[in-house]
């Protein structure tokens, strides 16, 4: 525990991509293979399950550190983090136990599940009272399965690749299911992920997906394209879709249905779970679930009443109905494509979508125009189309793994968000580096024109990215001054700050206090030039939603 709680504060002080890589490196030579399989597990995102319910870690810290639950609260709030607000408030401890990773974790953490609060009480206070205050944080962020240090599964998996002299793109795909909830890594396991790779490595009878290629943001006027990317004939084109990137697998006559972030989802989409039983065997599509109604996608909103859940009734299946909306083909009658260029993957494709033809599956079209400003014509009926701009993707390109430029690579090209102007009404702490902090924001817009003779704000969208550190601890600085109510963690401020916000999606919404929801918001810049009286109003954020 001692040598991963010095990796985390390495990793945390820094912010570093190839410091954070040589941490990591340091790290997994040094530590036993059964302790770098936790690590690697925890580092790459993996979660157990909750081992202890959070009133009665709150409980614990009252009962030890001897202060009144108001006490505790303000500590909390002041922190913003449970796991740092335990550490602090928590006497110190002796710090003498050098048991390794995966004792405390097999051995002393994963018990603690499911122990009546009798018997949990004092076992925490055990373990906590062989900790330092570092290694106490740690220990609470794995017990409450917050576990965040600021590194990608990308620069994990690189870290492992270069410690055990393995291919990147190997460890990647053998990180796959690594990190599932229900998982037990080991140290045989941890050997797997760098072990040579086999002769026979790449046949597959498992139901695992491929690691997912990932698109660069392209960024650049239309008059530079042709010098940048040459003719739009090296380039297969389409839409960007927006739904939910997944992959379709169908191998030992059963079927599998993947989402970008390694979730199984196939239960919660049952038309295509029925797709998948109708493909070949060996058969592995990579495309985007959509909500296809009337000939068209429908917005991201219409899908979203389909997430997060396991069973879906008759009655949403016809509100909602989902397709696969295909654009690569990875495996064929169990044959590896990835390495074949995007144009016979592409050709592979649509053949199987003729000889195989389903309700449920779409091919993505293909996109054409005599130049790139053809393409940047048609770019902008993206929102009519309830797109997100187009997808550029070598001709030639094999399949990477994540997003990587080896061999090819795949282009967003974007249209520019929608953007609003509001006022800030509330604010919250960060957590973090950013606990002691406002950094979390609450925007409203006017409810009425200004020559309304009443009229108020109404909030509809949060936002917590896109200001420097300056303007934080200037925005910082303007919350204390300026607050009006304290409502637990929030605060509300006078309505005088402007800022203007950028989203990708809108939509109606009965949720909202507004009517509206948007989709990725984020903070575009600070309009010191604009009064909050001049902030815009719902009638322009319902001009905006689609037809």
């Amino acid at each position: 525990m001692k040598a991963f709680a010095a990796l985390y504060a390495e990793l945390d002080a820094t912010t570093s991509s190839n410091a954070k890589l040589a941490a990591m490196v340091a790290y997994f030579r040094a530590a036993p293979a059964a302790d770098a399989a936790w690590a690697a597990y925890f580092l790459a995102g993996g979660k157990p399950r909750q081992l202890v319910p959070v009133r009665q870690l709150r409980e614990f810290a009252m009962r030890i550190a001897g202060v009144p639950e108001w006490l505790f609260e303000e500590s909390y709030q002041a922190v913003g983090d449970l796991a740092e607000t335990l550490a602090l408030l928590l006497p110190e401890g002796v710090a003498g136990d050098d048991a390794p990773l995966a004792e405390w974790v097999e051995a002393r953490l994963l018990p603690l599940r499911g122990l009546p609060p009798d018997v949990l009480q004092p076992r925490l206070e055990m373990l906590f009272g062989a900790l330092s205050t570092l290694q106490r944080f740690v220990c609470a962020k794995l017990i409450t399965g917050s576990f965040r240090v600021g590194v990608s599964r990308l620069l994990v998996t690189r870290a492992l690749g270069e410690a055990g002299g393995v291919d990147t793109r190997r460890v990647a795909e053998r990180l796959i299911g690594y990190t599932d909830i229900g998982a037990r890594p080991d140290a045989a396991s941890y050997r797997a992920l760098l072990a040579p790779p086999a002769p026979a490595e790449g046949a597959r009878e498992d139901g695992l997906p491929y690691p997912f290629f990932l698109a660069h943001p392209l960024q650049a006027p239309v008059e530079a394209l042709e010098d940048r990317l040459g003719p739009p004939e090296n380039w297969l084109i389409e839409w960007k879709w927006d739904g939910i990137r997944a992959q379709l697998v169908r191998r030992g006559g059963r079927s599998w249905l993947w989402s970008r972030g390694e979730d199984l989802v196939t239960e919660r989409f049952p038309e295509l779970a029925a797709l998948g039983a109708e493909l070949p065997e060996g058969t592995v599509i990579d495309g985007e679930i959509l909500v296809w109604k009337a000939g068209r996608v429908q917005p991201f909103a219409a899908l979203q009443k389909r997430l997060g859940r396991k069973t879906v009734g008759t009655r949403l299946l016809a509100e909602a109905p989902v397709v696969l909306c295909a654009y690569d083909l990875l495996e064929w009658q169990g044959e590896d494509l990835r390495a074949q260029p995007q144009h016979a993957r592409r050709a592979a494709l649509e053949r199987l979508a003729q000889h195989h033809p389903q309700r449920a599956l779409q091919l993505s079209p293909l996109l054409h125009g005599e130049d790139w400003a053809a393409l940047a014509r048609l770019r902008e009926e993206a929102r009519e189309r309830g797109v997100e701009g187009m997808m550029l993707k070598g001709r030639d390109a094999p399949y990477g793994v994540g997003r990587s430029k080896e061999g090819g690579v795949w282009w967003k090209w974007k249209i520019d968000p929608y953007s609003i102007d509001a006022v800030l009404i509330y604010a919250q702490r960060g957590h973090g580096r950013r606990a002691s902090l406002y950094t979390d924001y609450t925007f409203a817009v006017w409810d009425a024109p200004p020559d309304a003779p009443q009229r108020r704000l109404v909030p509809f969208a949060k936002a917590y990215s896109g200001l420097t550190d300056a303007e934080i601890r200037q925005v910082d600085a303007i919350v204390r001054k300026t607050t009006q109510e304290k409502f637990g963690p929030v605060r509300s401020v006078t309505p005088e700050q402007v800022f203007e916000l950028g989203f990708e999606g809108i939509a109606r919404s009965a949720r909202h206090k507004s009517g509206i929801a948007v989709r990725f918001p984020r903070i575009l810049r600070w309009r010191h030039d604009k009064p909050a009286a001049e902030a815009d109003t719902l009638q322009t954020l319902a001009e905006l939603l689609p037809p």
